[in-house]
């Protein structure tokens, strides 16, 4: 891998407003989300505002993503998709949720997740994730894609691309009957194949009108993950594979997680519902 400077923070811009005609979710506002004590099976009505939702999100992930080059700000890329949803009538679900600031995650190089857009000049040869979930019709859709900047190195790109196959593979291995820990299974399998890290203290999750429902879904093969797959069932699957360790550090901002020995790490996000057969993607562009 080439010899990347490690990430630093940046200087953050203005929170960005919201048109007050778009719906909020219960929690901008609150220091927490009230605990959510629903069904984590969904009417066939919810889950079809959901694939509104989650299609919002994937295009509003699009449109920034065109915008990724060696040059642009990280926060840059929050504004376009923050301005995507805004004028399709949708509130980013990221801001305010716990106090986070802005309206996507990006998170560049060693960061794992939750990283804050900010005034980071995206370099030559970075990989970054973009996390940007939507709310709209009160339930949220959840989506994330790690991508190139520029001319990237070959272990860079493989990580990037084989952290995209241990998605599509968790998502084919969904059923109904099966536990949860089937998603973590296939995903620490396949990434051991290439000695790479899973990380383990950040997981999908269950979400519906919840961001986060309390469901969890472990992408490394836990024994606790005994939940058995429903139809109707709705969650996330986001795998974070590390090019070394997947222990990681905190910054002070309580938010940016970075691998502890700073290596790289990619990820990628769907928003699903179990089927009678299998899983449907609801964040499809």
């Amino acid at each position: 891998m080439s010899g990347q400077s490690l990430l630093v923070p940046g200087e953050l811009s203005p929170t960005r407003s919201v048109p007050g005609n778009i719906r909020r979710p219960e929690y901008v506002g609150k220091p927490a989300p009230t605990p959510y004590n629903g069904p984590e099976v969904q009417t066939p009505e919810t889950v079809e505002l959901m694939r509104t939702a989650g299609r919002i999100a994937a295009r509003a992930m699009e449109e920034a993503a065109k915008a990724i080059a060696p040059g642009v700000t990280t926060d840059e890329l929050d504004r376009i998709a923050h301005a995507y949803m805004c004028d399709h009538g949708a509130y980013p679900s990221t801001l305010g949720y716990r106090g986070f600031p802005k309206s996507l995650c990006s998170s560049v190089n060693e960061v794992i997740c939750h990283g804050i857009p900010d005034s980071t000049v995206l370099k030559d040869g970075d990989i970054i994730n973009l996390d940007v979930t939507a709310y709209i019709g009160g339930v949220h859709g959840d989506n994330n894609a790690t991508y190139l900047v520029g001319d990237v190195d070959e272990e860079s790109r493989l990580l990037v691309e084989r952290t995209r196959e241990s998605l599509n593979r968790a998502i084919k291995a969904v059923r109904p009957g099966r536990q949860i820990n089937i998603i973590g299974r296939v995903i620490e399998s396949y990434a051991k194949r290439f000695g790479y890290g899973v990380v383990r203290d950040f997981t999908g999750h269950g979400i519906n009108s919840s961001f986060h429902s309390g469901l969890i879904v472990p992408h490394y093969d836990s024994p606790h993950a005994t939940t058995v797959i429903q139809p109707g069932m709705t969650f996330t699957i986001e795998p974070m594979l590390t090019l070394g360790t997947y222990e990681y550090d905190m910054w002070d901002d309580g938010w940016t997680v970075v691998t502890k020995d700073r290596k790289r790490t990619a990820q990628f996000e769907h928003t699903l519902v179990v089927t009678d057969t299998g899983a449907e993607i609801l964040t499809l562009p």
